[in-house]
């Protein structure tokens, strides 16, 4: 005698096979973290929020050479790069050190701070970590402060190698004004003013006879 399947029976069974299939193609992303609600830097910089100021991509670019020798060294000078966004209503005076300089930025209110650009450049002393490392900056705005991983870069990407500072021993950062922000930086902790310079000499001559 042979026995075949009600109808009923049929559809629950096929009933069960899609759950079944629902199931194995939903499961990782209904158990697992979606990864858009997590934020993450989509550039070769890192991102971070310092009271009302947002920090992204920023980098420290270096050619990881001192003087004529070859060798990687961190000792080498460096420029952070990035863009530094204001969300408050004022100014806010942005303070970030290294072992060794400090430099001061005033992000104007509602506004913002390219670091790419001429205006704003920030060259560091030494650069603390040799490309391909990480090197520690503490970041201070307002009450806040943070010390942030910045990674270092060298010539290789295209649109790094501008950026690369020549060596000059010092740190240094070009004001841009009041208006649009502005810079000081000093590997001794005290501001000096870039864009200025005095020179004097003296000659005498002998007429020979």
């Amino acid at each position: 005698m042979r026995l075949t399947a009600s109808k009923p029976a049929k559809r629950v069974a096929l009933i069960a096979a899609l759950g079944a299939g629902l199931l194995s193609a939903t499961g990782c992303g209904y158990i697992n973290a979606q990864q858009t609600t997590h934020q993450y830097s989509a550039s070769d910089g890192v991102r971070e929020d310092v009271g009302p100021l947002q920090l992204r991509n920023m980098i420290i670019v270096s050619s990881g050479t001192t003087g004529s020798s070859s060798t990687l060294s961190a000792d080498a000078p460096g420029r952070l790069t990035g863009t530094i966004f204001n969300t408050s209503d004022k100014s806010v005076p942005l303070t970030f050190r290294d072992a060794s300089s400090t430099v001061r930025l005033d992000v104007p209110a509602k506004g913002e701070i390219n670091l790419g650009d001429e205006a704003h450049q920030v060259n560091l002393a030494k650069t603390g970590a040799v490309p391909g490392a990480l090197a520690k900056i503490t970041f201070s705005a307002d009450s806040a402060s943070k010390d942030v991983s910045v990674p270092v870069l060298d010539g290789t990407l295209p649109e790094y190698r501008t950026l690369i500072p020549t060596p000059s021993g010092s740190a240094s950062a070009s004001p841009s004004g009041s208006a649009s922000g502005s810079a000081s930086a000093s590997p001794s902790g005290s501001a000096t003013p870039s864009g200025s310079a005095s020179a004097s000499a003296t000659s005498s001559a002998t007429p020979s006879r």
